[in-house]
């Protein structure tokens, strides 16, 4: 699509699962609502990601979704691909040719406890000495620990439907667990909000850099369709995860790394950002709140809060785990 011809298609680039196809019919929506005469196509794209079934830290982490859909898009075989902020690493440049145009206005952030539907189990508290919980997210599993070290985490990852089957016991699961913690925006996306059983607030669980944003990106010299995407932008969303995210590039983390953090923008435009950097078992920590004296610089208080977390030792708990 050329700078003066007005979009008419739109190929997006998605991944196949029922949470991603959710998300593009959702931008679509978005998109039929500032021009109802384009067309969208969604363009199914396959990742080595999606074929692994193993541990995802081994074969470069969720990275390699985002990765898939980039290629695509620099290619030109897409014209726009979709993603969870969350999952994008943030020690890896975006491919040349390609810029972020839009952040979509940010979803809920916290974490949610599901448990089998025939449990009675209301929150974390409930759950039994030693209870399995799954989750493939080193950033819950430390988390989870600090709370009730007594808890066996079970890496368990897929689809949400997938997961939820093997805590139900559908299937013919062959793993056994007393919950799960998920994301909750994705539990709304899917109509699956009655599932969650507890929704740990982000003092209890401090949320992953982009947690509930979704991210729009497509090629820097396809300008109508940049134009178009820009029009989606939520900015206070784009502020607060600007912090986030240049906190997480100073770390130079990725999102198989033990980091959170959290920004929101409070009374006169202040912003006020918390980081935590944690060993795997959630022992050890790093961690920072800071506020910020210029509202309107996200990135000068990300970098702020990255380098105190390194001053602090974050350096070696996301390199090796170590203790402080």
């Amino acid at each position: 699509m050329s700078a003066d011809t007005p979009a008419r298609e739109l190929r997006i680039g998605t991944r196949t699962s029922p949470m991603a196809l959710a998300q593009t019919a959702h931008v679509t929506r978005l998109l039929h609502a500032l021009d109802p005469r384009l067309r969208v196509v969604t363009v199914p794209v396959q990742s080595e990601a999606g074929l692994w079934h193993g541990d995802l830290s081994g074969t470069g982490g969720k990275g390699l979704f985002v990765k898939a859909l980039d290629a695509w898009l620099q290619s030109g075989d897409i014209d726009l691909a979709l993603h969870c902020l969350k999952d994008v690493p943030g020690d890896v440049p975006l491919r040349e040719g390609l810029v972020v145009v839009a952040h979509l206005e940010r979803a809920d952030v916290r974490d949610a406890l599901v448990v089998p539907e025939h449990s009675g189990v209301r929150r974390l508290d409930d759950l039994p000495h030693g209870a399995r919980v799954g989750t493939a997210s080193v950033r819950r599993r430390a988390q989870l620990l600090r709370i009730r070290p007594d808890l066996r985490i079970v890496p368990v990852r897929g689809a949400v439907g997938t997961r939820l089957d093997l805590l139900d016991g559908g299937r013919e699961a062959q793993v056994e667990l007393d919950a799960l913690v998920l994301a909750s925006a994705g539990l709304a996306r899917l109509g699956l909000t009655h599932r969650a059983r507890q929704v740990f607030e982000t003092g209890e669980l401090l949320p992953a850099v982009g947690a509930g944003v979704l991210s729009l990106e497509c090629r820097r010299h396809d300008t109508a369709v940049a134009a178009l995407l820009e029009q989606l932008n939520h900015e206070r969303t784009l502020t607060e995860a600007t912090a986030e995210r240049v906190m997480l590039q100073g770390l130079r983390g990725h999102c198989n790394s033990p980091i959170a953090g959290y920004c929101v923008t409070g009374p006169g435009g202040q912003l006020s950002l918390r980081g935590m950097v944690f060993s795997p078992d959630g022992t050890a920590f790093a961690q920072v709140h800071l506020r910020s004296d210029a509202p309107h610089d996200p990135a000068a208080l990300g970098a702020h809060a990255a380098t105190e977390l390194l001053s602090q030792g974050a350096r070696a708990l996301i390199d090796t785990g170590a203790p402080l």
